[in-house]
């Protein structure tokens, strides 16, 4: 597959409404530096745009690239559950490891390319990271899309999600904690920063105990980037398999390198950070009535909690 040429597209969120062309992509496509993302508008991004180029809600963006060889480990299509479809809404029961927008590495390997061999016409109103399963939310039509990127960005949407951490938390505790984009190691990850950081603020009740861990939902009152994830590091209780917010600062690094060691893998316990989008509360984008879609812990996940039991 690799030496092919693969079109990316991006419909541009009615949030990201006059933005910079390069900042809107650094967003979308988070793992490249700025600079890279200017050398990709340069060489790859199709119509007369520039960097400095101002976005529009509804604009789409399209860049051709190179195709990159697909990694084989990508959730079979049958994976991704259809729970509710209507002719504004859809949505689905995403599996870890599954990416939701196409990018040069993957590709036919996604959500919205799966949605499309399905003939479904869709698009994600809000972002998963690829090691998290659970609802993602779509519309059908671009004003459907609108309305419910404004709820996801105007915070009018309920969230809650499971993880299981490390460690014993108190049975209800609250994180306010300012958030802010990159850190020494990571540039696409994020850290606490009372200055420079956004406010952030998550509630955690303790759902079950275990030896070593618990079990526990997360009220996200706002939506920031990998919000969940550090505020129960600065916690105290890192989400199990968490590469990037876990054990070591340096894993995430060696496993993009595909060179974690067997005793780091030991100490993540599972392949994939614990994490689980479980119930999802909006007001309808049409009807504005207010709907409510749950999803219970996966098998994964599950099966590691009953040999904590064993």
């Amino acid at each position: 597959m690799s030496g092919q040429i693969v079109e990316i597209e991006f419909v541009v969120e009615p949030n990201y409404d006059g933005w910079r062309l390069d900042k809107y992509l650094c967003v979308k496509i988070r793992r490249l530096s700025r600079t890279r993302v200017q050398r990709i508008i340069e060489r790859d991004v199709q119509g007369a745009l520039k960097a400095s180029s101002r976005v529009e809600r509804g604009q789409v963006i399209r860049i051709r690239r190179s195709l990159m060889a697909e990694p084989d480990d990508i959730p079979p299509a049958s994976a991704l559950v259809e729970l509710y479809r209507d002719e504004q809404l859809l949505v689905l029961d995403k599996p870890a490891g599954l990416p939701i927008h196409p990018t040069a590495r993957y590709h036919h390997g996604t959500l919205v390319s799966q949605l499309k061999e399905r003939g479904v016409e869709a698009w994600p109103a809000h972002r998963l990271d690829r090691e998290t399963s659970g609802l993602v939310v779509c519309g059908r039509t671009l004003q459907a899309s609108q309305h419910l990127m404004e709820a996801f960005s105007g915070g009018t949407v309920k969230k809650q999600y499971l993880a299981i951490v490390e460690g014993s938390p108190p049975d209800r505790f609250e994180v306010a904690a300012a958030i802010a984009e990159g850190t020494e190691l990571i540039r696409i990850a994020v850290r606490i920063d009372e200055r420079e950081g956004r406010p952030a603020q998550t509630a955690f009740e303790v759902e079950q105990r275990f030896a070593g861990f618990a079990l526990v939902r997360a009220f996200p009152h706002t939506g920031r980037q990998h919000q969940i994830r550090i505020h129960l590091k600065t916690a105290g209780y890192p989400i199990v398999g968490d590469k990037m917010y876990g054990p070591d600062p340096g894993y995430f690094d060696r496993f993009s390198k595909h060179c974690l060691e067997e005793e780091a893998w030991e100490k993540l316990r599972l392949p994939r950070h614990a994490l689980h989008a479980a119930r999802i509360e909006f007001q309808h984008p049409v009807t504005r009535a207010q709907v409510d879609f749950t999803s219970p812990l996966p098998a994964d996940l599950a099966e590691f909690l009953a040999a904590q039991q064993a």
